[in-house]
């Protein structure tokens, strides 16, 4: 393995202080980021994605765990210049591109199997996930850092209070897996929250039939105003009484007790 300087001494040669408006939290512990390059799998297949990489604590773990094709992405021009250095000491195996994740079709990058594995910005992440979940079948696993709050919605059960939009359509699509938490006093500068590292997989089908859009739209309307039942929050869609039956639920529910599922049935009746 190439003998790179200290994060640390990188960051500071490249005057890489943490920038708030770009939701940069660093992570220094290579411990912790060579256990999430780990928990992706055979890297020395396909493609890995990250997202954000900074300075690069976790892009060098990739590419120590066996990532052959790697590409970053980052919009820190500063960050640009420390992946360059990394990619001179692996030469052939990191790609990286400059731009905003949010522009960039994951979807079209490398070759299959596919994996995104990132400490990803906090202020865009729900963001990234939703564009990630309208081509969950490019991909084979997400290996991804939120805020733990962010991993309880996405793996929250019906009935349980962080149950939500983003729990339907992420369980839609993919099984959720939190794999461990991390303190924030392992980032620099720690943030307010508490992190956790989640596994998403897509699953080889959707867990039941429905559009995506229209989806989006029921869970929209039915958490929008999640403490009233379904007969009330729906109305918006139209016949809610005529949906709810079509859909076969009950009109006194309220969004928190209806499965994945109910709400799929609920989209492919407003469809039709």
């Amino acid at each position: 393995m190439p003998d790179l300087p200290p994060l640390r001494e990188v960051i500071a040669r490249h005057g890489l202080d943490a920038r708030k408006a770009l939701g940069q939290h660093f992570l220094f512990d290579l411990n912790l980021t060579g256990r999430i390059a780990r928990a992706a799998g055979d890297l020395s297949v396909g493609t890995v994605i990250e997202i954000g990489p900074g300075p690069g604590g976790l892009t060098r773990a990739l590419l120590e765990a066996g990532a052959t094709r790697l590409i970053a992405i980052e919009r820190d021009d500063r960050a640009i210049a420390i992946q360059q250095e990394i990619a001179a000491a692996w030469p052939g195996r990191l790609e990286i591109i400059a731009a905003d994740a949010l522009t960039i079709d994951l979807a079209t990058l490398g070759e299959a199997p596919r994996r995104i594995v990132a400490n990803l910005p906090y202020n865009i992440s729900t963001a990234l996930l939703l564009a990630w979940l309208r081509r969950a079948d490019a991909f084979e696993r997400m290996v991804l850092m939120f805020q733990k709050e962010v991993v309880d919605r996405l793996a929250a059960p019906p009935g349980d209070s962080a149950y939500g939009r983003l729990s339907v359509i992420t369980q839609w699509l993919c099984t959720v897996r939190p794999l461990f938490g991390v303190d924030r006093r392992a980032f620099t500068p720690p943030p307010a929250v508490a992190s956790t590292v989640v596994e998403i997989i897509p699953r080889p089908t959707p867990l039941a039939p429905a559009r995506f859009e229209t989806l989006e739209r029921v869970t929209a309307a039915a958490f929008g105003q999640r403490r009233k039942m379904l007969r009330s929050s729906l109305k918006p869609l139209g016949d809610a009484e005529a949906l709810i039956a079509a859909a076969g639920l009950d009109p006194t529910q309220r969004a928190e007790t209806v499965p994945v599922e109910g709400f799929c049935a609920l989209a492919c009746a407003l469809d039709s």
